[in-house]
């Protein structure tokens, strides 16, 4: 489920604890969670709604100044079910400590070594992960337009194998491009390829 910045970050802080969508079928279960730009959230309920029967406090507690309002954003054909759904913050993003890991044993080396290389045998466009990963490490913060022209790609392509790698702790996003995480560091410092 994806979240705006600032709703995920109001779930962080205790002032969002509800979100509204249009889905054909609920695409979220309770007990699970996600991992968002403010950490991880928990979904706590979701039950199907009139949406003429969202109020002014429920839409505040979804982020929103009023009903209204949140009807407004309501995505999907109207014959489409409304879900109220309560949400929870969770706990900081996994991915932050991970990222900042860079002591690797020998066993993380080798983890990583075959999760990098299951990415690249599954892809449709050969092997790419060590190649990002240095193109990152050589231009940072270089929008991922750039990046990808370089390597040949398409932008959409690049961003969804960059997050790939982000998900293992190897890269982190900046406001424009990437750089490496001190562990995406210390892994191709190790890898030696």
């Amino acid at each position: 489920m994806l979240l705006p910045r600032p709703i995920a970050q109001g779930v962080a802080d205790g002032s969002v604890d509800l979100a509204f969508r249009r889905w054909a079928d609920s695409r979220v279960k309770v007990g699970s969670t996600f991992v968002t730009a403010a950490g991880v959230i928990e979904i706590t309920s979701v039950r199907s709604v009139d949406p003429e029967k969202i109020t002014d406090r429920d839409a505040k507690r979804a982020g929103f100044p009023n009903a209204d309002k949140a009807r407004a954003r309501l995505r999907g054909p109207d014959e489409y079910p409304t879900f109220r759904i309560g949400l929870r913050w969770h706990g900081e993003d996994p991915r932050i400590a991970l990222r900042a890991d860079a002591e690797l044993s020998d066993e993380d080396i080798a983890d990583l070594t075959k999760r990098l290389d299951r990415l690249d045998s599954r892809s449709s466009h050969g092997p790419w992960t060590r190649q990002v990963l240095a193109l990152i490490g050589r231009r940072p913060a270089v929008v991922s337009t750039e990046l990808a022209a370089e390597l040949g790609r398409e932008r959409p392509d690049f961003k969804l194998d960059v997050r790939k790698l982000k998900a293992l702790g190897l890269t982190r996003s900046l406001d424009v491009g990437y750089e490496l995480s001190p562990r995406g560091r210390a892994f191709l410092d190790a890898d030696g390829r």
